[in-house]
C-alpha cells in the first residue's frame, strides 16, 4: 500500500511516501526552489516521491494533507465579525 503525505499552503511544504509502513521519500519543497520555508504546493516534491520509488499517481492507495484549522484565527475571526448577517432586516 503506497500513501502520499503531502504539507502544503504552510511554511516547510512537503512531501512524503510510505509504503507498508516503511517511509521511502521526504522531501520539503525548498530543495528545490531554494526558498526557505516557502508555503504553497509542493509539485517538485511529489514528483520527487513518486520518481523515488518509481511509481505514478495511479499506484496510490492513499493520499494524506496536512490541516490546520487555527490558522490565521485572528484574521478569519476579524472577518466573521464584520461580514456578520443583519437581524434588522428580518422585521415583520
Amino acid at each position: 500500500m503506497y500513501i502520499l503525505g503531502i504539507n502544503a499552503y504552510h511554511g516547510g511544504a512537503s512531501a512524503c511516501l510510505i509504503h507498508n509502513g516503511r517511509l521511502l521519500a521526504a522531501v520539503e519543497e525548498e530543495r528545490f526552489n531554494r526558498i526557505k520555508y516557502w508555503a504553497g504546493f509542493p509539485r517538485q516534491s511529489i514528483r520527487y516521491c513518486l520518481e523515488t520509488a518509481g511509481i505514478t499517481l495511479a499506484d496510490l492507495d492513499h493520499i494524506g494533507i496536512s490541516r490546520d484549522p487555527s490558522v490565521h484565527l485572528y484574521k478569519k475571526l476579524i472577518f466573521a465579525l464584520s461580514h456578520r448577517p443583519r437581524f434588522s432586516l428580518l422585521k415583520d
